[in-house]
């Protein structure tokens, strides 16, 4: 491992009969550290886990099968998104029969100057002055057929940001189909 070389002092005649002490000098074999180093690198690599993907929590409701009593729930509180293709959505407020006026439905994107995230803050400004709480509000998530999973994600991406802690999705029903084919159509 290490090993000491002692050089001889050469011959006294040339240096008078002088006795000279030796020169030692030392080298160190570093082979077996960069072994070890190696090991140990490669035992750290084996043993460590790495960070696994986080993904957002979705609290799913059990299904019951004798589950007949529904919960009634205020349409004040209640915003409908339909996901459409193009990144269109289409929103209104309260529940299904609010469809039978032609004006309910409204269109918005994800990414425009009155973006579905300014439609989520201000139901929620003005649930915080009726109810006194911006928690109030439900939203439901519906997609078309022509949606794309990316508007799923921006969807919960934004149920996200503007704190809306209840939110469900749901299969439309055919009477928000037949109104988004509508409004598709008038254009």
């Amino acid at each position: 491992m290490a090993e000491l070389n002692t050089a001889e002092g050469g011959s006294k005649k040339k240096h008078g009969g002088k006795k000279r002490s030796k020169k030692m000098s030392t080298k160190v074999d570093l082979t077996p550290m960069v072994d070890l180093a190696f090991l140990l690198i490669t035992f750290f690599m084996l043993t460590t886990t790495l960070n696994k993907p986080n993904a957002m929590e979705l609290s799913m409701p059990k299904k019951e099968k004798d589950q007949k009593e529904q919960l009634q729930i205020d349409k004040g509180r209640l915003l409908t998104l339909i996901l459409d293709k193009d990144d269109v959505v289409w929103y209104y407020e309260g529940d299904i029969k609010a469809l039978e006026d032609p004006t309910a439905l409204k269109k918005s994107e994800f990414a425009n100057e009155k973006g579905i995230r300014d439609i989520i803050y201000d139901k929620q400004n003005r649930l915080q002055t009726e109810y006194g709480n911006k928690d109030t509000m439900i939203c439901i998530i519906k997609t078309i057929d022509d949606a794309v999973y990316g508007n799923v994600v921006d969807a919960l991406d934004e149920m996200d940001i503007t704190d809306v802690s209840r939110f469900a999705y749901q299969e439309p029903a055919p009477q928000e189909k037949e109104a988004v084919l509508r409004k598709r159509n008038e254009k």
